[in-house]
């Protein structure tokens, strides 16, 4: 007879095993819905569409009759019934349910705990709300709801059968209240946000109307001062001071039509310009070639912009005198990634012979050579046969300080 001992092996299968495959079901089960209720929180979906889908797929994961979200209404100190499974509209959006230290939910939020009521009948902690009592529940737990933030309630699963909640469903349902808890939040942010931005643009727009009546001001009191100055010279530059204010309205007119963007494109912020010039000159046909495509920060282009209108000034003025008719092209072109050119042509009398631009005295080119400074641009003019060309060699993203 052998001396080693006779190990008994016990049967396969049997009720033990099979409830250990049941569960492993059910925790893998559960695994999948949080994984779907976490791609469910990124596709941001309305608001009351992620709760109630939250709300099916725990009350699916914890294979109960019963699920709902208890938003927390601070004013009155109570829960109100936001979204659920298995309540019908009598209750949801409409039933209430008390929030102090005694109701499960109450305490769920107070101190962040979780509550397992596995016997409601029995139970001695807690005052069963009557919500409960009422569709005979005979178990419950409750999970806070909370991001980074406050919190936005509590969530709850509810069943009428004997079984109990073990710590594998506390672990799932803490899973699916953190992401719902994240999404509430994150939704939350994006509600402000947009507030903000609501508030934000209405201040433009107020400030905006203001400006643009001041500026209107101004240009009516320049041109009625001209109107009736008896010295030509005088009315002469009270209408080009008019002119000017007319020309950075618009330009303000404009920079609030693309929203105050950080940048815009150039050369469809020249087009426009050259559109809207009969204030500067008004006896000239103003053409533009200035392709889309360069952007720039908003603020060199308003500089840019006015330089622009000022040389396109002083070739109505003195190019083609007295009123007389005539052309004015301006182009744009890329020299570069950095660079691009940008020139002012026409075909008038042409400049003086011994005009020099940077001892220009006339305040229309102390404006330009001031502007052509501040933007660091380079200037130059080459007289044509007939009429003048103006270039500026502008770098479109300057390096900064």
């Amino acid at each position: 007879m052998s001396d080693q001992p006779v190990i008994e092996t016990p049967p396969s299968g049997g009720p033990q095993l099979e409830a250990g495959a049941r569960a492993l079901e059910i925790r893998i089960r559960q695994q999948k819905i949080l994984a779907e209720l976490g791609v469910l929180a990124l596709q941001s979906p309305p608001f009351f569409d992620l709760l109630d889908r939250t709300a099916a797929l725990t009350a699916q994961g914890m294979e109960a009759e019963f699920c709902k979200v208890l938003e927390y209404e601070a004013p009155q100190k109570r829960f109100l019934v936001r979204a659920g499974v298995g309540w019908g509209p009598d209750v949801v959006g409409v039933a209430t349910i008390g929030a102090d230290l005694a109701s499960p939910a109450g305490y769920a939020l107070r101190t962040g705990r979780p509550v397992i009521s596995n016997h409601l009948g029995q139970e001695d902690r807690f005052r069963t709300p009557d919500l409960l009592l009422a569709k005979g529940i005979h178990r419950a737990i409750n999970v806070i709801l909370q991001g980074d933030g406050s919190a936005y309630g509590v969530l709850e699963v509810d069943s009428r059968s004997e079984g109990e909640f073990t710590e594998f469903d506390l672990a799932f349902l803490q899973g699916a209240a953190g992401i719902l808890g994240m999404a509430i939040e994150r939704q939350r942010y994006d509600r402000e946000l947009k507030a903000a931005l609501a508030r934000q643009e209405a201040l433009l727009r107020e400030v905006d109307h203001r400006v643009k009546n001041s500026l209107q001001m101004v240009m009516s009191i320049l041109r009625l001062q001209g109107d009736t100055a008896a010295n030509p010279e005088l009315r002469q530059h009270l209408h080009d001071a008019a002119g000017r204010i007319s020309a950075i309205a618009k330009v303000h007119q404009r920079l609030h039509q693309t929203g105050f963007a950080q940048s815009i494109d150039l050369g469809l912020y020249l087009a426009e310009l050259c559109r809207d010039v009969d204030d500067v000159a008004p006896n000239c046909q103003v053409s533009a070639d200035t392709p889309a495509g360069v952007e720039i920060a908003t603020d060199r282009a308003i500089s840019v912009a006015i330089l622009v209108n000022e040389l396109i000034t002083n070739a109505a003025k003195h190019a083609y005198p007295n009123g007389a008719r005539g052309g004015i092209w301006v182009t744009l072109r890329r020299q570069d990634d950095d660079r691009v050119l940008i020139s002012v042509r026409d075909e008038g009398i042409g400049l003086p012979s011994n005009f020099d631009l940077k001892t220009g005295k006339t305040l229309g080119m102390r404006i330009v050579g001031a502007l052509a400074q501040q933007l660091g641009v380079t200037l130059n003019v080459t007289a044509n046969v007939p009429g003048t060309e103006i270039t500026l060699l502008l770098l479109v993203s300057p390096a900064q300080d």
